[in-house]
């Protein structure tokens, strides 16, 4: 894999140039990385082929408009919301995906297990219970899950220290579950 310095220079030059050539020799090192991640979404070799070459289709137009500065981690999020929205369009999923630790309820887990929707009362009351949290966590956590922004990125975004953007998203994590549950047992 090229160093982050190459990357950048390809990454520049991409966006300046358009060249498929450039672009093809930035993605080239992570097509097998990509491939693993979409295989283990799809569990399906021709699915995740396919998926890895929508993905670099994909590129041609982000990376002409989006600064990225940690292509590796970029193109990871692409390729994992890609696989993600696929899934859900094609209803083979449909689970709220904010984070794998953050919704661990049961009544979530038994819904997923048995391959129902989360219906749209839990929804709601995932973004009141949001809404609960202080400007702090309620801020952090959205950029981090929603906007599936890095922990660096959040940092930048609001000014934070990088351990109080930790904090305050683990800190709103638990309030946030905190909060569910107590609705769901009616407390």
């Amino acid at each position: 894999m090229a160093s982050a310095v190459e990357e950048q220079k390809l990454l520049v030059g991409y966006r300046e140039t358009g060249e498929l050539r450039l672009l093809g020799k930035l993605y080239e090192p992570y097509m097998p990385l990509i491939y693993g991640l979409c295989f283990k979404y799809y569990k399906d070799e021709a699915k995740s082929e396919d998926a890895v070459m929508q993905i670099f289709e994909s590129l041609i137009a982000k990376l002409r408009v989006h600064e990225v500065s940690n292509f590796k981690s970029w193109l990871y999020t692409l390729a994992r919301n890609h696989c993600l929205m696929d899934l859900r369009s094609a209803n083979r999923i449909s689970i709220v995906d904010i984070d794998d630790h953050l919704v661990e309820s049961d009544a979530f887990l038994h819904q997923h297990h048995k391959g129902e929707g989360i219906p749209e009362e839990q929804l709601a009351l995932m973004e009141s219970c949001l809404e609960t949290l202080n400007t702090e966590q309620q801020t952090c956590v959205r950029l981090f899950y929603l906007e599936q922004k890095c922990y660096r990125e959040v940092a930048d975004i609001t000014g934070y220290e990088l351990n109080k953007v930790k904090s305050h998203i683990q800190n709103g994590k638990r309030n946030l579950k905190i909060c569910m549950e107590k609705d769901k047992h009616g407390q």
